[in-house]
């Protein structure tokens, strides 16, 4: 899933880097900056990077979806049989 999203989403940071790294005034917004990196250098210019990005990707998003399940483990150990935490409020 993190692999997917930078997948997307590189292009995006492609621009915004693009637009915080140059002089002001040089482009005028996100959508004038990647039409300008594009008639320039190419469409592939956006994708600049994206093999270390998914190389850190993998390892990254594999220690979150770890942390989020340990975390949901200790939830469960530190809750009751019925699955209520400590201080929680149950509406029936």
């Amino acid at each position: 899933a993190g692999m997917a999203n930078w997948s997307v989403s590189i292009p995006i940071d492609t621009v915004k880097s693009r637009i915080q790294t140059f002089p002001a005034g040089t482009y005028t917004g996100m959508v004038d900056c990647a039409r300008k990196l594009i008639a320039e250098e190419g469409a592939a210019t956006l994708f600049r990077g994206f093999g270390p990005v998914m190389l850190r990707a993998f390892p990254a998003n594999a220690a979150c979806f770890m942390g989020r399940e340990v975390a949901l483990k200790f939830m469960d150990w530190m809750g009751d049989s019925e699955g209520v935490l400590p201080g929680e409020v149950v509406v029936a």
